[in-house]
């Protein structure tokens, strides 16, 4: 196991009703900026439960905060948090409000003349102002860790930034918010956390035994949960375990004494910044032809996943790997996603050599856990994606 720091001092509250225990964790003189998207909070009785909870503090709100959290639109938020001398934002939505406000925390303090060098830079968020979350949707886990993507459409660009300074003070998780998700966002969710997963546990062994055995247990739930909860998205029990599932595959705990991949988000977030495709979706084209065209370094770990995930116990390392990535493909379908990039854009036969192309002219020379995933195996990788 390779040595780590760990520590993740977001608070967790987790439960049936619990939304009505927001004004607790808020500061009581504090000017709070609510942050949501399009406005589905509205319709299915969470916003009603915020306000509520919220109604001995002064509270400004900004929606409109779009999938893929938009710079252009952040910054109009920023005005606000600067105009009315906000003090504490909350956001109530999925990851990509979430994102945003962490973006906007980070933003709010920073002292430089332009706000986009915290991603173009980037620059480590040591100190943000402080916030909270309702968590609405559940796939990205940015509820319990301090990491957050941005996309700018006007540059075509989506890029990460973090750091201590961006781990929400609270996040409320009420998994009766689930019943009345579509099944889309459902199964996005869904492959967003397996993938995070997959990141974190398909490279290579370091002998890091329980840091698999719980990967491997988060893989499992979501394999079991996702026919109970697409089909019947109230039952309370599936949803318990999906919403804490996607929470714990990415808030650092799998990832500490371990090396981590991170390729299939880096090639699937150019896919969503040059087509628009669902950030979950672009995972589901990736990840299959990636493991396919890296099978070599990646076997044992994926043969490990064969066994203690499916049961297959025969063959050599090869051939378990090979049936890892079967099912990990026949899984997304399972759940009605498509893989293969002709399914969502005619211009899909420019798309190798645009994303190679922009890696390179970003930096991006090596991807992997290796670090020997160069453009120009990007370029052959998406177009196995095809």
């Amino acid at each position: 196991m390779l040595d780590f720091e760990f520590k993740n001092p977001t608070k967790i509250i987790f439960g049936k009703n619990k939304i009505a225990s927001l004004a607790k964790e808020i500061p009581a003189k504090a000017k709070v900026l609510l942050l949501y998207g399009g406005g589905s909070i509205k319709e299915n009785g969470i916003y009603e439960q915020v306000t509520t909870a919220l109604e001995q503090h002064e509270v400004v709100e900004f929606g409109g905060i779009p999938a893929n959290p938009e710079y252009a639109v952040l910054i109009e938020a920023l005005k606000v948090i600067k105009s009315e001398n906000i003090t504490f934002l909350l956001a109530v939505g999925g990851g990509s409000v979430i994102d945003g406000t962490k973006f906007l925390a980070s933003a709010a303090l920073y002292e430089g003349n332009d706000p986009w060098d915290i991603l173009a830079k980037p620059i480590r968020t040591e100190i943000g102002m402080p916030f909270g979350t309702v968590l609405t949707l559940p796939a990205t886990g940015s509820e319990m860790n301090s990491g957050a993507v941005i996309t700018r459409a006007a540059l075509e660009l989506k890029l990460g930034m973090g750091g201590p300074g961006l781990f929400p003070q609270f996040s409320i998780l009420d998994p009766q918010v689930i019943a009345s998700l579509p099944h889309r966002q459902i199964a996005n969710g869904i492959v967003d956390a397996f993938t995070h997963v997959l990141e974190q546990y398909v490279t290579y062994s370091v002998g890091a035994s329980l840091q698999d055995r719980i990967a491997e247990g988060i893989l499992q739930t979501l394999i079991e949960t996702a026919p109970i909860i697409t089909k019947d998205p109230g039952n309370y029990e599936a949803a318990s375990n999906l919403m804490w599932s996607c929470t714990m595959a990415l808030n650092g705990l799998i990832q500490k004494g371990v090396v981590s991949d991170w390729s299939i988000h880096a090639i699937g977030h150019e896919l969503t910044a040059l087509y628009g495709i669902d950030h979950a979706r672009t995972l589901a084209i990736i990840c299959p032809s990636l493991y396919r065209y890296k099978i070599e370094t990646k076997k044992e770990k994926l043969a490990q996943m064969a066994t203690r995930i499916w049961g297959i116990n025969e063959g050599t390392s090869l051939e378990k790997a090979t049936i890892a990535i079967n099912k990990i493909e026949e899984f997304f379908r399972s759940l009605g996603i498509a893989t293969s990039l002709k399914i969502y854009t005619k211009t899909y036969q420019m798309a190798p050599e645009l994303i190679s192309r922009r890696l390179e002219t970003r930096g991006w020379i090596a991807l992997g856990e290796h670090k020997d995933i160069t453009p120009s195996d990007v370029e052959k990788i998406v177009e196995m994606s095809l």
